[in-house]
Formats: C-alpha cells, sequence, structure tokens
C-alpha cells in the first residue's frame, strides 16, 4: 500500500512538474500565438492527467464535476467579493505602479491585441479558469491529496498555481508589483483548495476564478481604452 501511494504521488507530481515546465517554456520562449498556446495548455492540462487516470484504471475524475448546490451561493458571494477586491486594488494601488508595459507585453508574447482582446477575455474566463482549477485545484490538490498529506498537496498546488504564472508575467510588471502579485496568487492557490475542499469539486473555485478574470479583464479594457 505504501508503494503504491508514493508511486501515484511521484507520477502527479512529476505530471505537474513537467506540464508547468514545458507551459513555461512556451509562454518564455517559443510564445507562440494565443490559439496555439491555448491548444498546447489543453494538452498539457487536460490530456496528461486524463492519461494518467487511463493508466491507473481505478482512477476517475467524476467526482470534480459533481454540482453541489449547497456551495453555490457561497461561491456567488466569494467571487462578487473577489471582483470588488481587485477592481479595488487596482483603483488604489494603480496610480502607483506603472502598468504601461502590460498590453505591449502581452501583444508581443501571446498575440493579444485591442481587436480579439474581448474574445480572449470571454475564453480566460470560462474556458482557461475551468481548464486551471481542474489541473491546479483538482489533480494537483484533491487528487494528489489521496497520495499524500493534506500540507504537501497544498503547498504543491499552490505554488504550482503561482510559479506557473511566472514565465507569462516576467515583463509585464515592475519586481515590487511581480512580487506582490506572486504572493497573492500563492493565497488565491490556497484559498481556491479550501473553498474545494469543502464542496469536494472544482465548481466552487472556478466561480470564484472566473470573477476574478471578470475583474482582471476589466482592467484590461481600462488599460486598451475600451
Amino acid at each position: 500500500m505504501q508503494n503504491k501511494n508514493n508511486n501515484n504521488k511521484i507520477q502527479i507530481i512529476a505530471i505537474i512538474i513537467i506540464a508547468c515546465i514545458l507551459m513555461g517554456l512556451v509562454d518564455s520562449v517559443w510564445q507562440p500565438g494565443y490559439l496555439i498556446k491555448s491548444g498546447l495548455k489543453i494538452s498539457l492540462f487536460l490530456i496528461l492527467p486524463l492519461i494518467y487516470a487511463k493508466r491507473k484504471h481505478d482512477v476517475s475524475y467524476k467526482y470534480l464535476f459533481r454540482f453541489d448546490w449547497r456551495h453555490f451561493g457561497v461561491s456567488i458571494g466569494m467571487g462578487l467579493s473577489v471582483f470588488v477586491f481587485i477592481l479595488a486594488a487596482y483603483k488604489i494601488i494603480g496610480p502607483y505602479f506603472d502598468f504601461s508595459s502590460v498590453t505591449a507585453s502581452m501583444e508581443k508574447e501571446l498575440g493579444v491585441t485591442k481587436d480579439n482582446f474581448l474574445l480572449v477575455a470571454v475564453y480566460i474566463s470560462f474556458v482557461n479558469a475551468l481548464l486551471e482549477e481542474f489541473f491546479f485545484r483538482g489533480f494537483a490538490y484533491l487528487e494528489l491529496k489521496k497520495w499524500t498529506s493534506r500540507l504537501s498537496a497544498l503547498m504543491i498546488s499552490a505554488g504550482a498555481f503561482a510559479l506557473y504564472h511566472v514565465s507569462m508575467m516576467l515583463n509585464w510588471f515592475s519586481l515590487p508589483m511581480f512580487a506582490l502579485l506572486l504572493t497573492g496568487l500563492f493565497v488565491g492557490g490556497l484559498l481556491f483548495n479550501f473553498i474545494n475542499e469543502r464542496s469536494n469539486n472544482i465548481y466552487s473555485s472556478w466561480m470564484v476564478h472566473m470573477f476574478a478574470n471578470f475583474a482582471i479583464n476589466a482592467v484590461g479594457l481600462i488599460l486598451y481604452n475600451m
């Protein structure tokens, strides 16, 4: 039994590391258009965990997608709170940081322009958020927690979620803002894990993640003068 636990733990952690490193190289070195990047991300964050489950035979992710109305209202409330918090934070700290390089970096590194921003924003808010919740909260936390300690799964999941965004945002912000965002992503990853732990599915954190993306996209609209 102990060997099985260690084997599953090592395989899950290896998939997390491989997927995040490869996506980091895509973001920082290759820098393809957003469509190609999204396809690669789906391959790494969805297909790799599915291959793992297929090989194990007794692993199923169905429980991650069981909707629970009991937690829906709480998730909506938390999502709205996060939405207000992010916009308020931007309003307060915006004058003290230079965001002028953000749109230029998005266009250069991701191919996101003023013309396609709305389409990308919709994809990020709904599809990309669900994909990340499945990978970081479902696979890298709820599934990993079955084979290792709760604390280890918490740290690995939240740490991977935060570090994954490093290569994406390296040239977007000044060092102080980057450090602040990285800390916020790690804390956010922990929060998402706690939320899902109660419902034992990924819909709760997906709702909050969506509203966070709504707020970030609203800031994007401001930066693009739309």
